[in-house]
């Protein structure tokens, strides 16, 4: 892109604004505010109507009322703590204007003796007499008009007062440049032909400002999703301009593997696998996302495209989350492979001294073909001989700016394949893994049955414990997953601890607790025991949410289920039935279900699809909590709401593509992206 011109005012720092000093711009930025456009995404959370003016003799208590005064008498007590007293007059009747924590000097100012004025509050009455406390407008009268009309209210933090604000805003508003459309006309028909200046005056002064559904609403949101698209674009291209070495292998290790395997790959897995090999005998750097529900098998796809990396003389690093996850996917490897020559390795933050300097230099030297670890893997003093292909599990938690840094590893020749088992809704894969290839695995294993979901009221806990008694009888494994793991004042389900308690005085020795307040080797200790069937029964709070595989482990009891989205529920879920073994899950619950919960519950009794789930997850509680992590970058919209909007997001994904196809348009959005945050994003992606 060109290089990025002067800018007008809304893009500079919020302390170009008149009336922002130090104090000012340090309540500003509580609220996220550092530059003047900043101010333009805070829309009005609803509008206090002062158009209600009359004389004192007809005050309504309780009613923010607009009069016309003027100052009759000062009270300025002595005594500490009392408030300072101004009593005005009309000629229909008297009121005290109560002013608390106001300096003398500012309310003689304020309210000079024997001038009309204007004044705005809520009516009160104390001990026998009308009074406003702290009118928020106090104004002379050629100012009548500015204060007596419907006045916007804003989301503030203590000491930004509505007046203060309401004069930032007003500064930003008069000083919008009107900035040359970068829409087509084609577009601009299809987004109901708003400008973007109308748009965003409109949305500071109209109530419609509520309404996501305004043509004024829409115009803004398309515009936020263009830009977030624009960013992945640039990514995408950028990476698909990487010319690499292509890797040669004729698959005769794959096959190896996968004629050892002790069941059949599904059709699903073996058209991904294709999509893969494509990619790494192609000229062109990889960059795929692998999404796959919790068991369908995307381990084994991945480790059958590691061989081939292998088989073309490149090492593979495999990098997982915990070190838990990556030890189980370094037992997998070690089994797959066990009839092969390829050397595999384990490389953590917990390696031995000794063992660590041996993997450093055997890795140099080209000894090890895969290495598996956690973010040990991408340490400085970690040198590897030809890093061909990397593959990262379960990194929901990267966001645009850690993916960029990422398909810069490893040079132009390495390939990279990242691993998700969160089903995420299609609008959302579009705006926020666009720069990314995509596999879908939607088909289970073969030999993987359906995992049975009942739902039961807590009253019925007897009944359950009699079913995990035999369960146990039949060499399953248990968890039972709590919301916390402390009891709570505000919340009245039961903590995992006192569960764990509980269970504990049935089961005697055979229960294990896990939960985030254990140290990393204290969850290890006990997972290995889990693991290892020493303990029957694992209460947990959500920490086993994602990616450990117990095969053993077929029932999961998840207490207060209506207390977790979707989603969750389904990840919980999914912990189960990894084995041969018919898997159970049972949703508790307290009485009174509101009617969310109850169809959160039916929807998962009705379908083990998470694709399915996701989507209905972000109908039933909104798109930023559909993965259940702030962190994930996923809830980065100011304005766009991907359930409201979908019609918008499918529009700006053909918009997109037409912009790709003729690259001189990149430059007429360099406003566009500068409104929206993305101008270093872009110049990263540049440099």
């Amino acid at each position: 892109m060109n290089k990025l011109k002067n800018f007008p005012l809304i893009f500079q720092n919020i302390d170009k604004l008149k009336g922002v000093g130090t104090k000012i711009k340090h309540l500003l930025k509580k609220k996220k505010i550092e530059k003047i456009s900043d101010l333009l995404w805070s829309f009005p959370k609803g509008f206090t109507d002062r158009t209600n003016q009359t004389t004192l003799n007809l005050l309504e208590i309780g009613k923010i009322t607009t009069i016309k005064v003027k100052a009759l008498k000062y009270n300025f007590p002595r005594i500490r703590n009392l408030p300072n007293r101004v009593t005005c007059e009309d000629s229909t009747g008297k009121i005290d204007i109560i002013f608390f924590n106001s300096r003398e000097g500012y309310i003689r100012k304020l309210l000079p003796l024997n001038d009309w004025i204007i004044i705005s509050g809520k009516v009160n009455f104390y001990k026998k007499k009308y009074q406003i406390t702290n009118p928020p407008y106090i104004v002379p009268l050629h100012k009548e008009d500015y204060v007596k009309r419907n006045i916007a209210k804003y989301s503030l933090t203590e000491g930004l007062t509505e007046k203060i604000y309401r004069k930032l805003i007003e500064q930003v508003l008069k000083n919008i440049p009107n900035f040359e459309e970068w829409h087509t006309q084609d577009i601009l028909k299809k987004i109901e032909n708003k400008k973007w200046k109308e748009s965003i005056i409109n949305l500071h002064n109209s109530k419609n400002s509520l309404d996501i559904n305004s043509s004024f609403y829409k115009r803004l949101a398309y515009d936020e999703i263009l830009a977030n698209l624009l960013v992945l674009s640039q990514i995408r291209i950028r990476i698909k301009r990487v010319k690499k070495i292509r890797k040669n292998f004729d698959e005769q290790l794959s096959k190896l593997l996968i004629n050892n395997f002790p069941f059949e790959l599904t059709k699903n897995q073996k058209k991904i696998i294709n999509e893969i090999k494509k990619d790494l005998k192609s000229n062109y750097k990889m960059f795929r996302l692998l999404q796959g529900d919790v068991g369908s098998g995307k381990t084994i796809i991945s480790l059958i495209a590691a061989s081939n990396a292998i088989e073309s003389k490149s090492q593979v690093a495999f990098m997982a989350p915990t070190e838990i996850l990556a030890k189980q996917h370094r037992d997998l490897a070690k089994k797959i492979f066990s009839k092969t020559s390829v050397n595999i390795e384990f490389l953590s933050g917990k390696t031995k001294s000794f063992d660590k300097k041996k993997i450093i230099n055997n890795l140099k030297n080209g000894k090890i073909n895969l290495l598996i670890g956690t973010h040990a893997l991408f340490q400085k003093n970690i040198v590897y001989k030809n890093l061909g292909f990397i593959i990262i599990d379960e990194q929901h938690k990267f966001g645009v700016r850690q993916r960029i840094e990422l398909a810069s590893k490893g040079k132009e020749n390495c390939d990279i394949l990242v691993l998700s088992a969160t089903p995420i809704p299609r609008t959302l894969i579009l705006t926020h893994y666009g720069d990314m290839d995509i596999s879908k695995l939607v088909e289970k294993p073969l030999n993987r049955k359906e995992i049975i979901t009942i739902s039961k009221p807590e009253e019925k806990i007897n009944e359950i414990l009699s079913f995990l008694i035999k369960q146990i009888s039949f060499k399953n494994q248990i968890f039972w997953v709590c919301p916390l793991i402390k009891e709570s004042e505000k919340l009245d389900y039961e903590a995992a601890i006192k569960k764990y308690e509980f269970l504990s005085k049935k089961f005697y020795k055979r229960v294990g607790l896990i939960h985030g307040a254990l140290t990393s080797d204290e969850k290890e200790k006990v997972l290995n025991k889990f693991l290892n069937r020493s303990i029957d029964i694992l209460v947990s709070t959500t920490i086993i949410e994602v990616g450990i595989d117990f095969p053993n482990a077929n029932v999961i009891i998840i207490e207060n289920s209506n207390k977790f989205g979707l989603s969750q529920l389904h990840q919980l879920r999914g912990r189960v039935g990894r084995g041969l073994n018919q898997g159970t899950c049972i949703l508790m619950y307290k009485k009174n279900l509101s009617d969310n919960a109850k169809k959160r519950i039916k929807i998962l009794k009705s379908t083990n699809d998470g694709f399915k789930i996701a989507e209905e997850d972000m109908k039933l509680r909104g798109f930023g909590d559909v993965l259940g992590y702030q962190q994930s970058g996923i809830k980065d919209f100011k304005i766009a709401d991907p359930v409201h909007h979908e019609s918008l997001f499918r529009l700006a994904e053909l918009n997109i593509k037409e912009i790709e196809n003729n690259t001189e348009n990149y430059a007429k959005y360099e406003n566009l992206l500068k409104l929206y945050d993305k101008v270093n994003l872009i110049k990263n992606i540049s440099n």
